[in-house]
């Protein structure tokens, strides 16, 4: 919801900039005249195409998830069973149905190894990404902000965004919003927490700074005798952006309560657990209540930024996927009841609608965790860190739909064969984003961005 601040409300100057793009003060043909070839530049170097990354912080179990091996040993195989899917032999973990109906539009990663059993957020920050966000790298090549719409081209969204009870974002193992050596200025915009600017998706722009865009634009007209026909289109343009920045596209598409009532129910996972219902003999009881509570609306957030423009969302829950069954952590079967539901729901509610509306091949969906889980379930129920493989799903995007990449071996610890790294990943959300090509050749873009291009395969037979 877009509100406007009264006189005694602070409001972030640095925020305040950073929805829509369009500088306070002094505006000159020569900063319009630039603006123009930034945008042309824009669309040279990135695609119309957006990721929406999912990560299931905590490490989630390739057993419970997409790769059940119900043919091994009772301390091996699925603790939940395992269900059918629309292919043929693939079988998901029991907590699944809605995504098992949807298998034909999935690809799942059955080989896929994060390198180590750490807890930290290695698939979307690592040393392989720079120390930076996967978003932070499009950032750096593309802008932070969309040319057309004015759109944060990166976003982190966390429990908060939807829901002001929701615990702050953990960032004890790693920081979603670094940048590396990327500079702060591409840094992930995060519409939620404490930010001057915005509380609990109120994105709130000050009625002052309001006026100082209408002085803009009176600029604007105050040049056009300046212009000839030609640049005078580009200055209407220019002109209609800044209202819709301000009134517009960018602050309705923070705005989930702009969906319908179908919609919203949709998506909202809410519904399936009463917090009162998840057990306080877990320290992580109210991690589990912010899952299940925001899910479902975090992933329908992501969806309309997507749809409006925005490049990279980052979308997590906080960290709820660590089943070791001890003080901290459910076991496998409770801990999938409080995670996998949610997770089947929303995914599958996300999944549906951009097949709907036909964003299907424009928008890649990528969930995963840092890690998988131990083939074996410890004495308590529970399975531990575990480097050597863990699940990966992978939908739209223009990627081929209803594939199973590579295969585990008998005790599901290990790729058999396939093996994808976290770099073949990396490759994959990169070559989505970039037009890689027209940026390797461009000047100005940072070498350590052209030799991770140049050396980031995308997993083998998807792009």
């Amino acid at each position: 919801m877009l509100s406007l601040c009264d006189s005694d409300r602070r409001c972030g100057r640095r925020e305040f900039l950073r929805i829509g793009g369009l500088t306070l003060g002094g505006l000159s043909l020569t900063d319009l005249l630039a603006a123009r070839a930034a945008a042309a530049e824009q669309a040279r170097l990135v695609t119309d195409k957006s990721v929406i990354f999912l990560f299931l912080h905590g490490g989630p179990s390739q057993f419970e998830t997409f790769d059940p091996k119900m043919s091994a040993p009772a301390e091996v195989r699925s603790a939940t069973g395992e269900l059918a899917t629309r292919i043929p032999g693939l079988t998901f973990g029991g907590t699944f149905p809605r995504l098992a109906a949807l298998a034909d539009k999935l690809t799942i990663v059955r080989s896929f190894a994060t390198g180590d059993g750490n807890h930290d957020i290695k698939p979307i920050v690592s040393r392989d990404s720079l120390g930076a966000n996967l978003g932070s790298i499009y950032s750096r090549v593309g802008g932070a902000n969309r040319a057309a719409t004015g759109i944060p081209a990166n976003v982190a969204l966390y429990p908060q965004a939807v829901d002001a009870e929701s615990l702050p974002a953990v960032k004890n193992f790693g920081d979603f919003e670094a940048t590396g050596t990327l500079g702060k200025a591409v840094a992930p915009f995060v519409p939620s927490g404490k930010g001057e600017m915005q509380q609990a998706m109120r994105l709130a722009l000050p009625l002052a700074r309001l006026d100082d865009r209408r002085s803009i634009l009176s600029q604007i007209d105050r040049v056009r005798w300046q212009a000839d026909a030609g640049l005078l289109d580009g200055l209407d343009r220019l002109r209609e952006q800044a209202y819709r920045v301000i009134l517009g596209s960018v602050a309705d598409a923070f705005d989930v309560g702009k969906e319908d009532a179908a919609t919203l129910a949709r998506y909202d996972t809410s519904t399936l657990i009463r917090p009162e219902a998840i057990s306080r003999r877990w320290n992580n009881h109210r991690n589990y209540r912010d899952h299940s509570q925001t899910l479902g609306k975090l992933l329908l957030l992501a969806r309309r930024l997507c749809e409006a423009g925005c490049g990279f969302v980052t979308v997590t829950t906080s960290f709820v996927w660590d089943m070791h069954a001890d003080v901290n952590n459910a076991d496998v079967v409770e801990g999938m009841g409080y995670m996998g539901m949610p997770l089947d729901y929303a995914l599958a509610a996300l999944i549906e609608d951009l097949e709907a509306r036909g964003l299907d091949d424009r928008v890649l969906v990528v969930v995963c965790g840092e890690m998988g889980r131990t083939p074996r379930l410890n004495a308590r129920g529970g399975r531990d860190h575990w480097g050597n493989l863990a699940p990966l799903l992978l939908y739209g995007g223009g990627l081929p739909k209803g594939r199973v990449i590579g295969q585990s071996t008998r005790n599901g610890g290990e790729p058999l064969s396939d093996r994808v790294t976290i770099k073949n990943l990396l490759g994959t959300v990169l070559q989505t984003l970039l037009n890689t090509a027209e940026v390797r050749i461009t000047r100005g873009v940072p070498s350590e961005i052209d030799r991770l291009l140049a050396d980031a395969e995308p997993i083998a037979g998807l792009i």
